[in-house]
């Protein structure tokens, strides 16, 4: 059941704006027997819920009288409150992300082998979208495969925003897929593409149906590997993602011939 408390109020506080609601202007004296605060801790209760601006004071009167404001105006005030609790939370959290970005940068790259899969659609988005968003320099996407109907709109959407959060860091993107696969996009992808992405230099997207298979390959030593689900076409069953510098370099000269065989993206 919601309460006061949950605007921020303590408990003394909705206690003795409830027990205003119902006595109308009342001094401090009164109050405190109305909502059984103690009397010690009334005026610091009233002073408290007056800068939340809940209260009303009649300062001539002698004693001090109090009354409620309207509980519209006073949820109103208090949904402010924690509105702009929020935002303010939510600036710390974006400075305090920005500085440990520059501080947990990564080591050196291990020159060694090291290798992770994830299983399912949800998890090979995922993975997928990690890896995108670590590289650094560069990232050639192959992609022959259709994106299964229920995941079309929101997986090409989200990949596409985190190429253009990569392009934003400077990395240079080339993606190369058949045209079956850009007949499946939606049309906010091909929107995204044509307003915002098409005339940029670092960023070159181009057909030839001489692509089979969907990978990436991320800053020429990681291969991330789509492995489709053998019993549903089209689904994806599964990502293999292999940091390698000489197995990616294999793979980037077979993708060469074909990127220079392919013709130019238009939607």
């Amino acid at each position: 059941m919601a309460s006061l408390r949950d605007l921020g109020l303590s408990e003394y506080e909705a206690r003795a704006y409830r027990a205003l609601l119902n006595t109308g202007p009342t001094t401090a004296k009164e109050l405190s027997r109305a909502s059984d605060v103690p009397m010690g801790r009334i005026y610091d209760v009233l002073n408290s819920i007056e800068q939340y601006n809940l209260v009303r004071t009649q300062t001539a009167s002698r004693p001090k009288k109090y009354v409620a404001v309207e509980p519209s105006t006073a949820l109103d005030r208090l949904l402010d409150d924690k509105k702009r609790e929020l935002e303010e939370k939510a600036e710390q959290y974006e400075s305090i992300v920005d500085e440990l970005s520059n501080e947990l940068d990564a080591a050196d790259p291990v020159e060694e082998q090291f290798w992770t899969a994830a299983v399912g659609p949800d998890e090979t988005k995922d993975l997928l979208l990690e890896r995108l968003a670590a590289a650094d320099q560069d990232i050639v996407m192959i992609a022959a495969n259709p994106v299964p109907q229920r995941d079309m709109q929101t997986a090409g959407e989200d990949v596409l925003a985190q190429l253009e959060h990569a392009l934003d860091r400077g990395v240079s993107v080339n993606v190369l897929m058949t045209r079956e696969l850009v007949a499946s996009l939606s049309e906010n992808v091909g929107k995204r593409y044509r307003e915002t992405l098409q005339a940029r230099d670092d960023f070159d997207v181009r057909t030839n149906d001489d692509v089979t298979g969907s990978f990436n390959v991320i800053d020429s030593v990681e291969v991330c590997i789509q492995v489709p689900n053998p019993l549903s076409s089209g689904d994806a069953f599964g990502m293999i993602d292999l940091k390698d510098p000489e197995f990616a370099a294999n793979v980037h000269e077979e993708f060469v011939p074909r990127w220079e065989a392919a013709d130019p993206l238009t939607f």
